[in-house]
């Protein structure tokens, strides 16, 4: 069995397994306790202030990404151009990160949270597309970017209509954003990319990781570290991750 036939079976065994998953469990409204950050502190008239301006990277490293589609040939971002238009998404996606993250943190509720959500499935979706794009078949990535996209909305559509009805349901949230997280690693050891730097992705996939570790300890981190949450330094690993993605991008070349 090839290492592609290998990695697609793969895909398919996890598929079937987030959609067993799927309705296997009951409905999972949101937590009331995902809105109490360990760090409310207030600086300059800005509750809360240091989850909100840690947002900033955010949108820093996005427009460097969108900056870096318009440089001279010898300084642009190395990337598929046919699926150019998923580079664009996710860096502005990326930027819208920071500030619908920024203004759910000053507001922390469902109904802030709703542009926190909708700009990470955006980027989220945006960089599928453009895996799928590069280590699968570049008319694959493009043509699945819209329908990622709009399920990727839905899902927080969905959530948030869900929970406004009093059954609030975050499983076809969590599918959008996890099952990317479980198939980017089949497709980055299985599957060839015509370029080299396929390092830059694993970096983004651990920056991920471990901002979601540092998420869940947000209020350990803060009790042993003192003067800043886990929550905060949360935001700043998906930041460096796109950062040195866009790094990758400026250096690498085709096999």
């Amino acid at each position: 069995m090839t290492n592609e036939k290998l990695g697609t079976l793969l895909i398919g065994l996890v598929s079937v397994a987030v959609a067993i998953g799927f309705f296997i469990f009951d409905a999972i409204p949101q937590d009331d306790n995902y809105h109490r950050f360990s760090d409310t502190s207030e600086l300059l008239s800005v509750p809360n202030a240091l989850n909100v301006l840690s947002n900033i990277p955010f949108i820093v490293v996005g427009f460097l990404g969108l900056a870096a589609l318009h440089k001279k040939v010898d300084q642009t971002l190395n990337i598929i151009e046919s699926n150019r238009s998923a580079y664009y998404i996710l860096f502005l996606g990326v930027a819208l990160v920071g500030v619908g993250s920024s203004y759910y943190h000053l507001w922390p509720n469902n109904d802030t949270l709703v542009w926190d959500r909708v700009p990470m499935t955006i980027a989220f979706m945006a960089l599928f597309s453009i895996i799928i794009g590069e280590f699968v078949s570049v008319k694959a990535g493009r043509t699945l970017l819209v329908p990622l996209l709009l399920v990727g909305f839905g899902s927080v559509l969905y959530w948030w209509f869900t929970e406004n009805n009093g059954v609030g349901d975050l499983r076809f949230y969590a599918v959008v954003q996890f099952f990317p997280i479980l198939v980017i690693p089949i497709l980055l050891i299985f599957f060839k990319s015509k370029y080299d730097g396929v390092w830059g992705y694993w970096a983004l996939l651990s920056t991920y990781i471990v901002a979601k570790l540092f998420e869940e300890c947000d209020h350990q981190v803060h009790e042993a570290l003192g003067f800043v949450s886990g929550h905060t330094i949360k935001h700043l690993f998906p930041a460096l991750g796109i950062y040195i993605l866009i790094f990758v991008y400026r250096k690498r070349s085709t096999n």
